[in-house]
């Protein structure tokens, strides 16, 4: 086409000869009003058909290349699974961090294995926490976009041979391939197909992969708030459902712990001169039982209790534990409040009783820039005739992109992986493979349009 327009300014021989033309006739007076209407009427369209063929041409090397990365991404899949990876598990966080880093080290990242120092000790916080891996590739342009999974897994190690990687259909099953193994392999693939079609035309694209979600990310959650801060977008793959569903919200995670100290003596011969733990711990349970406020998504669920040592023995000491979950930052501190306010209220005057909160993930809530990202995804979804949901409610299940939430202006979506069931399962866990070519085909335009300015 640019040929086209070239050669339609050059001089015409109408004669069907090389000789330039020694004579014109004198031009008719109408000729000069038709030419200049009709000549930026071709090159309006000529360059509007450009910019169409433009356009259509990398949408359809996207496409074909995304089919041509659904095998490798599926041996890359393999190979993680094979390495067991649990969030306690360091000798097997570091050999799949050495995995994951050499390959994107491949692609031409400037990648760093990292070590934490910076914990947020949480009740379960083991005393060693597993590595993250960072990557960052430099384009030419503006734009600065991270790309979070994570490699760790709720499994314990010896588990893999339980539960192999496989294929089955139209399924890959796995220890840990839903959650988040998946994720790592969208991510290694849709680096590897950006490199394919020579794109570069973002500023930065970071990767970064922690090795502690699974526990609430106590050694990373800094790290990524204050990497997410500078970005303009944040992509977080998280598996996705059936429906390829993005997510702009997800569940605030915490945890409530209860301790009643009281005073043994012996339950049979002298128990009024105990002071009875137990009851004390079932009455504290039983008047915050109705603290959840289930109509804007806040639920407090007594889980776990422990009391006493022998069945003679009035029980100097009882514990609870609780899960709750949130929608908005703010519930998270009323109910903490309403916590300390209830203990106040005991039922044995002579006990102490204690309640610690912790805040194991914040919610995740939307805004006006995840929406409009969002969005665009929908409708790059569209062009390969599949429809997608776009959830700006929680349902429960709370994230690292939450953390990634917390200082940044820009966009953050979830359940940018591929769509799977089973996480958590002892022998259920799979992906579907289907899913694969699609979910390529949106991250990397994801990627490449907002480079491009097409997403505002």
């Amino acid at each position: 086409m640019l040929r086209l327009l070239t050669a339609a300014k050059q001089p015409v021989n109408r004669r069907g000869t090389d000789r330039p033309r020694t004579h014109r006739s004198p031009p008719m007076p109408q000729s000069r009003p038709i030419r200049s209407f009709v000549r930026p009427l071709v090159a309006s369209l000529g360059l509007a058909f450009a910019a169409t063929v433009a356009n259509a041409a990398p949408a359809a090397d996207v496409r074909a290349l995304a089919q041509q990365e659904q095998q490798p991404l599926l041996d890359t899949l393999r190979d993680l699974v094979q390495i067991e990876s649990g969030s306690k598990d360091i000798d097997g966080l570091n050999q799949i961090a050495a995995r994951i880093a050499g390959q994107l080290k491949q692609l031409g990242g400037a990648v760093d294995i990292l070590q934490t120092t910076d914990i947020y000790r949480l009740d379960d916080t083991p005393e060693k926490i597993g590595p993250a891996v960072q990557a960052v590739f430099k384009g030419t342009g503006s734009a600065k976009i991270i790309l979070i999974a994570h490699m760790d897994t709720v499994y314990l190690k010896g588990m893999l041979k339980d539960q192999p990687f496989r294929i089955d259909g139209d399924k890959a099953y796995g220890l840990g391939i839903a959650d988040d193994k998946q994720g790592i392999a969208t991510i290694i693939h849709t680096v590897a197909l950006l490199q394919k079609l020579n794109f570069k035309d973002y500023g930065t694209l970071t990767v970064l992969i922690n090795g502690d979600e699974e526990i609430s990310s106590p050694g990373w959650r800094s790290t990524i708030t204050r990497l997410a801060a500078e970005q303009d977008t944040v992509f977080s793959f998280e598996g996705s459902d059936a429906n390829g569903t993005l997510r702009l919200a997800t569940s605030g995670i915490g945890s409530a712990y209860l301790t009643v100290h009281g005073k043994s003596s012996h339950a049979g011969a002298r128990p009024e001169g105990g002071v009875n733990a137990l009851y004390e711990l079932s009455h504290q349970v039983l008047q915050m039982k109705d603290l959840s406020k289930p109509e804007q998504g806040l639920k407090l669920n007594w889980t776990v209790s422990k009391s006493g040592t022998n069945r003679n023995v009035i029980p100097a000491e009882a514990t609870a534990q609780a899960d709750a979950r949130a929608l908005k930052v703010a519930d998270f501190d009323e109910l903490e409040k309403a916590l300390q306010d209830k203990i106040k209220n005991r039922l044995l005057p002579d006990s102490k009783v204690d309640v610690k909160f912790e805040v194991r993930r914040p919610p995740l809530e939307a805004n006006d820039a995840s929406r409009s990202v969002a969005g665009h995804g929908k409708a790059i979804y569209q062009e390969l005739g599949l429809s997608m949901n776009v959830a700006e409610r929680a349902t429960g299940g709370g994230t690292d992109a939450a953390f990634a939430a917390l200082k940044t202006k820009g966009a953050v979506v979830e359940g940018m992986g591929l769509s799977g069931f089973g996480a958590h399962s002892n022998d259920a866990e799979y992906v579907q493979i289907n899913s694969i070519v699609p979910r390529l085909y949106l991250t990397t335009r994801m990627i490449m349009d907002p480079s491009d300015g097409k997403v505002k």
